[in-house]
């Protein structure tokens, strides 16, 4: 089905543009981006027209866990106790009920302005660590939800073979999780595919500490020269930085950089502790980063060295992880306050002459380093881009009377409560004046598996 669209006014090549006719060809992708157009014939699209993002890093089941870590149980907490109180609610999920959480998860996302999300996938198997009859049945159980909510997804099977360095094998509480790189590339292959709509697939690693040497050669030989995403966490934690130097002598990032040959292809997940040598390493590289800022923020992480990765010209894109936070507006608003505050200076990201505003500089940036993570080679208004767009509420609080051209600004760091009032994927409309036609049955559906949890 064929689809035409009217915007008096779109985000169109990284600034606003007038009177902009989109055409949507019978694979949902943008078959034409006219500027200056005529209406006639279109659909009317009421209020200012952006891209929606890529949401470049997901753990979907974390999303029955956010707000029940927020007290301090012991002297001190940090990420590492909070992942021995994630695991617990990991080692009882039901396929089920995992469905019934990614698909509230994924409504959030649309409505949040992501209509594409990364599920970095490591929870495979039985509560008991056994495989389940079909061994992908959680994968399954993820892809169901998406096509409830009708986001897209990339699935990310995990490898994910030992519980720190040096170690052989996993910890019991990390059963669920145990697969090699043979399990892993199988597993992108049947997911990919499957046939369904907006469902694709990559491949990633867990983490140096979860992977060794030998493991990530295997995956590397496995994929061959297959364009498909390759992510990994790395460096997201100081006490991760200080194992891999006691273990290997190197930093993480350093070491990875060494040892195999990166490519755009790769996504390396948080990289907030750097150097230098090792931002120069990444760009030469081609790699790009996945920052997530609400879930480092709320997992003390630390500041990722945002200066430094966009000085170097290193692809970025956003990731809600945890998914404290599930919305561009708040994730991109936390890239820049953190920054801030760390560096005690306003506008960090931007780029003067270059860019007119910090919002301009990190929304552009971010939609088009989505585009990789998600195995896509370009994303937004764009001939051949998939027809994924959001429609703003020009009535929402912080964009109320401010110029066309503050309208971004605003969206970032002047909105309080929602100012997405419309969002499709692939030209068909998923959300509807604020509102997901299918929100109250999945709500209602993740409440029950609340209780039961």
């Amino acid at each position: 089905m064929k689809f035409l669209f009217f915007a008096p006014l779109a985000w169109v090549n990284g600034r606003w543009q007038r009177d902009v006719r989109l055409s949507v060809d019978g694979n949902g992708h943008w078959g034409a981006i006219e500027v200056g157009a005529s209406a006639e014939g279109a659909t009317a699209l009421n209020g200012p027209v952006i891209p929606s993002l890529v949401d470049a890093h997901s753990h979907a089941f974390q999303r029955a866990f956010v707000g029940l870590a927020e007290r301090r149980e012991a002297g001190a907490d940090d990420f590492w106790s909070w992942r021995d109180r994630m695991y617990g609610l990991a080692c009882k999920l039901t396929p089920d009920q995992a469905r019934a959480i990614a698909a509230q998860l994924y409504v959030e996302l649309l409505k949040g302005g992501y209509t594409q999300v990364c599920e970095f996938h490591y929870l495979q198997h039985a509560p008991d660590g056994s495989a389940y009859p079909d061994e992908l049945a959680m994968s399954w159980a993820l892809a169901d939800a998406a096509a409830d909510a009708g986001i897209g997804l990339t699935m990310l099977p995990v490898l994910y073979a030992r519980s720190g360095f040096g170690a052989e094998g996993l910890r019991d509480d990390q059963r669920r999780f145990r697969t090699d790189a043979a399990w892993v590339r199988h597993a992108q292959q049947r997911i990919a595919s499957a046939g369904r709509p907006l469902l694709n697939a990559g491949v990633a690693l867990h983490s140096l500490r979860a992977a060794n040497e030998t493991d990530i050669r295997e995956l590397q030989r496995l994929v061959g020269d297959d364009d498909l995403p390759v992510h990994i966490h790395i460096a997201e934690q100081q006490a991760e930085v200080a194992a891999s130097l006691a273990h290997s002598g190197q930093r993480p990032m350093q070491w990875l950089c060494d040892h195999f040959q990166l490519d755009a292809r790769w996504q390396l997940v948080h990289a907030t502790h750097s150097i230098r040598d090792e931002i120069e390493q990444v760009a030469a590289s081609g790699a790009g980063v996945v920052i997530c800022p609400g879930t480092e923020a709320n997992l003390g992480d630390g500041l990722a060295d945002l200066r430094g990765w966009l000085d170097a010209g290193v692809p970025m894109s956003l990731g809600s992880d945890s998914h404290v936070t599930r919305g561009i507006v708040e994730e991109l608003r936390w890239l820049e306050y953190g920054q801030r505050l760390g560096l005690q200076q306003r506008n960090v990201a931007a780029a003067p002459p270059v860019q007119e505003s910090t919002a301009a500089r990190l929304f552009e940036l971010m939609r088009a380093g989505g585009a990789k993570p998600a195995g896509f080679e370009q994303w937004g208004l764009a001939r051949g881009a998939r027809a994924d767009f959001i429609v703003l509420d020009r009535n929402a609080s912080g964009l109320l009377g401010l110029p066309d051209e503050h309208l971004l600004d605003g969206l970032i760091f002047g909105t309080q409560g929602p100012a997405i009032s419309e969002v499709f994927v692939a030209g068909r409309q998923r959300v509807t004046q604020g509102r997901h036609e299918g929100e109250e049955n999945i709500a209602a559906q993740f409440m029950a598996v609340m209780r039961e949890l």
